[in-house]
């Protein structure tokens, strides 16, 4: 199946280049390209694309607010967003993914980070930057959270608390079934389990949630 993608970037250059560069990796295909937020936000929502990747400071409307407004809580259908910037920056981080984006990247990944993300969202998975991922989450929770974390609403079992920590540690869905020695197909079970029993929409809130409770350190 060919993920298709769209770029925005109010960079001509960075466009170009970043089209250049996905539609030269098996899968991919770029399907539209926007200058600006607004203009991301009317595209993605007439072509439904399996990914948008998105820049952050794009005039007009930002890349936080065109996530938001395409992946957010309030959003029936959202689409998967990746978010990549130059900036590396906790706060730009922490905002795209509470905005909904499945993804964080720097402009300077190299082209296989970049495919293995947008291969990732398209199949619900989530990639954050590994130079951003421990300490983002580390810096989470040392904030603690602002409320107190929600509790199951059925006790986990021995095996999706097993899946919880894999996530809180960025694993991915193949990672994990390599892990645990389990089919993709359970993993994803297992996930969508999570999400329902902790009132949850994706892998990031999951992890955020295992962090928030020292989840992230009772197994292995």
């Amino acid at each position: 199946m060919t993920v298709r993608v769209l770029v925005a970037d109010d960079q001509e250059i960075v466009r170009t280049g970043l089209t250049m560069i996905l539609n030269a990796q098996p899968g991919i295909e770029v399907v539209g390209e926007a200058g600006d937020g607004r203009r991301a936000v009317d595209l993605a929502r007439r072509l439904r694309p399996d990914v948008c990747l998105f820049d952050i400071r794009m005039p007009g409307m930002d890349g936080i607010e065109a996530t938001r407004a395409l992946a957010g809580p309030a959003v029936a259908e959202p689409l998967a967003v990746v978010v990549i910037t130059t900036f590396d920056l906790d706060e730009y981080v922490y905002a795209a993914l509470r905005a909904g984006a499945r993804g964080f990247l720097l402009k300077e990944a190299g082209p296989d980070l970049l495919a293995q993300a947008v291969h990732a969202a398209a199949n619900g998975d989530a990639l954050i930057a590994p130079s951003v991922t421990t300490r983002l989450l580390k810096a989470f929770a040392d904030a603690g959270p602002t409320a107190p974390p929600r509790q199951p609403v059925e006790a986990l079992t021995d095996r999706e608390e097993q899946v919880l920590v894999a996530v809180a540690r960025g694993r991915t869905n193949r990672e994990i079934a390599d892990e645990l020695y389990i089919t993709l197909s359970t993993v994803k079970s297992h996930i969508t389990s999570l999400m329902t029993k902790l009132g949850l929409r994706n892998r990031v809130e999951i992890a955020m949630w295992a962090y928030e409770t020292n989840r992230n350190r009772t197994r292995g």
